[in-house]
């Protein structure tokens, strides 16, 4: 562990203890094992964090194991995805393992626990497995098969390897405690019978372990040190142990940690399964979806999401953490090391009457005041501008210090302007505001020290690029949806997504839409006033699309709702 590294949890207090005390090797070895059955989601990268991170304080190492012991669900495609989204997030695997390599191993140690007498071939259903198992406040009654011998046990496990029987017509069965408090320990089933084809054994098996039989074994084959699991498992790690009590194997030490849970989010598989199935959403990395390949696509960063997993903290205890803490740690990781750009979402124009028409003045713009380092950029200016709609109203409350008929504002880096006039349609919509300008105030001060309260952005409208801007908010309109009772989709957030078109960006953004790289955040911006962006996969030099990642505060939309 490093001497720089102070911070720890209880997780990291244990394994210092292990080590301490001569328990474990010098080496800690840790592993993350996902179901290659999905992408990854935003309680995947805790877990992540809690793997490698713990290997690697203490000089250890972590492999990445894909648990693929369900043919039916999975797929290479998401063993490629899950592979692409640790190494985003910053971490490399000792090795990459697979549970169908262990699958003989698995098979050959069932076989030992038949022989012992202490599993056994049931011809129960599942839905009588289910009956006979009992509550959690009855005990459980025993099979009528239980009784077998081991040598009958022994012919049947292997006929139904030999694939003589259909799906579901026998299991193999531990032979434990029908009257065990943790219901767990009810006799669970090991194997069942899958005449499926596996994405990498092919058709060479047509059992399958049990993920309960199959986990604690991957551990031990691979000499983990301490696996570390969320805490539904807790309930679990006694029918672990027990099974590896019983072989000659390597016996690692569980430790569980409390699961992610964010307000306005739901981590359900099945749910955005669904939602893609009736094209509600564009895929796993859309970006309102929790996924790792969601967030990345919308603009979050790896460092963000780590800042979050050490802010919330490891521990035991189930907490549900508020989804503005995520927020607050990827706004401070972009404030950082994004570029600043102008960006007008709802254009109206601004004419300046009294600057030269065929004129054009190139401003210095910085490219991030957190970062001098970061240098800067030229912006033209021109007679004919585009500023937001909000930043004009023809009859301002008080506390408005953008333009109106009169007032005099700031134009960021260029001149402080004067509104004059403006224009309407026949609806009686303002479609131009006329403004002056002070040429002394150029930079946008003034040596006659004068207060100019506000300030808007702006873009040239003979230099502007048009895009669309695609602007992402919470999920769900519920904070805990997870406790709802209908249907989820009834609570979904139908202002999810907003798409914004004709929005109108400074020519430096044109570079971004090309795909080139800019400053230490590559493709995300922050539009003053607005927000942070991310240029969009769909996006082409031809017709740009960024995505909003995280708002701004705003100080005046606190006062409008305040009144």
């Amino acid at each position: 562990m490093s001497d720089a590294d102070t911070r720890t949890n209880f997780i990291w207090e244990a394994v210092d203890s292990d080590l301490a005390a001569g328990k474990v090797p010098d080496k800690i070895v840790t592993r993350f094992p996902p179901e290659p059955n999905a992408y990854l989601h935003i309680g995947h990268a805790k877990a992540i964090y809690v793997d490698f991170e713990t290997a690697r304080r203490c000089g250890g190492y972590c492999n990445l194991r894909m648990d693929d012991t369900n043919p039916l669900k999975e797929e290479q495609e998401y063993i490629d995805g899950i592979q692409e989204d640790v190494l985003w997030l910053g971490y490399q695997w000792a090795n990459l393992t697979f549970a169908s390599d262990y699958f003989e191993r698995m098979y050959e140690l069932a076989e030992e626990l038949v022989k012992k007498g202490l599993a056994y071939v049931d011809d129960l259903s599942a839905d009588e497995i289910r009956e006979y198992r009992g509550t959690l406040t009855e005990p459980g009654r025993e099979s009528p098969y239980r009784n077998r011998s081991a040598e009958e046990n022994l012919d049947l496990f292997r006929r139904m390897r030999k694939g003589e029987f259909p799906d579901g017509e026998r299991v193999l069965r531990a032979k434990i405690d029908m009257s065990s408090g943790n219901i767990n320990m009810r006799d669970p089933v090991m194997y069942r019978i899958q005449h499926a084809a596996h994405y990498r054994q092919g058709d060479a098996w047509c059992i399958y372990p049990m993920y309960d039989w199959a986990h604690g074994l991957e551990d031990s084959f691979e000499g983990i040190t301490h696996s570390l699991c969320t805490l539904e498992f807790e309930d679990h790690r006694p029918l672990y142990d027990w099974f590896l009590e019983q072989l000659p194997v390597h016996r690692p030490r569980q430790i569980e940690f409390s699961r992610l849970q964010i307000t306005n989010t739901l981590l359900s598989k099945r749910f955005y399964v669904r939602l893609m199935k009736d094209g509600l959403i564009s895929g796993w990395d859309d970006p309102r979806v929790p996924t790792i390949r969601g967030l990345r696509r919308r603009g979050y960063t790896p460092e963000a999401i780590k800042a979050f997993v050490e802010m919330i903290g490891i521990s035991k205890a189930h907490s549900i953490i508020d989804s503005g803490q995520l927020e607050y740690c990827l706004r401070e990781d972009l404030n950082r090391r994004s570029l600043r750009r102008m960006a007008v979402l709802k254009p109206l124009k601004l004419t300046i009457s009294n600057y030269p028409e065929d004129q054009v003045e190139w401003f210095d713009g910085e490219n991030n005041p957190e970062d001098p380092e970061a240098g800067s950029r030229k912006i033209p200016f021109c007679r004919d501008l585009y500023i937001e709609e909000e930043d004009f109203m023809v009859d301002p409350p008080k506390k408005f210090f953008r333009l109106a008929p009169g007032n005099e504002i700031r134009l960021k880096h260029a001149y402080y302007v004067t509104c004059t006039d403006y224009r309407t349609d026949d609806s009686g919509r303002v479609v131009e505001v006329i403004c002056t300008y002070d040429p002394e105030s150029r930079g946008g001060w003034s040596e006659d020290g004068r207060r100019v309260r506000g300030t808007s952005h702006w873009v040239s409208a003979r230099h502007a690029v048009e895009a669309e801007v695609r602007n992402y908010s919470e999920f769900f309109s519920e904070e805990r949806p997870w406790e709802h009772d209908g249907d989820f989709a009834e609570i979904m957030n139908p202002d999810s997504l907003e798409i914004v078109q004709g929005v109108k960006l400074e020519p430096a953004l044109a570079e971004a839409a090309r795909g080139e790289k800019n400053g230490s955040i590559e493709g995300i911006f922050q539009f003053l006033r607005q927000g942070y962006y991310t240029v969009d996969l769909d996006s082409t030099p031809e017709a740009p699309v960024f995505n909003r990642t995280v708002g701004l505060k705003d100080t005046w939309a606190k006062l409008k709702n305040r009144g």
